[in-house]
């Protein structure tokens, strides 16, 4: 087919993992991608988060899995994603496994969503560093790896720290511009 679907990388990751198919739509934001990108992939990272929060089995609605692109920039996607996954793998082992199992995988959902909900808003220099604490987390429930939990964990937290400066910056412009505008 000329086009790969998300529903086609669903089918292909069976019932693999919820990390696996985080990652997969967190892992492109963590490059530089054109405008609008992260809104798109960030949605389905809502709905897989939730799950993951609910723990509930990955689902995600059709028009979602229907939504496709092209054969050349999935090529182009992977050629860049996987030698970054290829060093992650090498580092990803079981290990602090009680920080990859519920209850905490709840919490790691709950983290997700939240980072996931600034992902899609257009923010900016709000993508990449959310982008990245939700891939370093789902490689950790991906593999049960507590370490690289409390990496994304930390990611999380410097996120939170940089997006909120951002955000409190561009409401101090918006203020300065509207008083002085009204003097």
């Amino acid at each position: 087919r000329a086009g790969v679907s998300f529903g086609d990388l669903r089918a292909a990751l069976g019932d693999r993992a919820i990390g696996a198919r985080m990652f997969i739509f967190a892992g492109p934001n963590v490059l530089p991608v054109p405008p609008g990108v992260s809104a798109i992939l960030g949605t389905p990272l809502i709905f897989l988060s939730g799950q993951l929060m609910l723990g509930l089995k990955p689902w995600l609605p059709a028009v979602i899995t229907r939504r496709s692109f092209s054969r050349d920039d999935f090529a182009l996607l992977v050629r860049r994603v996987v030698p970054w996954l290829t060093r992650a793998e090498k580092l990803l082992r079981p290990r602090a496994t009680v920080l990859a199992r519920p209850p905490m995988e709840y919490l790691i959902g709950f983290v997700c969503l939240l980072l996931a909900c600034v992902l899609v808003l257009p923010i900016p220099l709000g993508n990449t560093l959310p982008a990245l604490a939700i891939s370093l987390l789902a490689l950790g429930v991906l593999e049960r790896d507590g370490l690289w939990i409390l990496g994304g964990i930390a990611a999380s937290v410097v996120a939170a720290t940089v997006v909120s400066g951002v955000v409190f910056a561009l409401v101090k412009a918006a203020l300065f511009l509207v008083a002085q505008a009204l003097q």
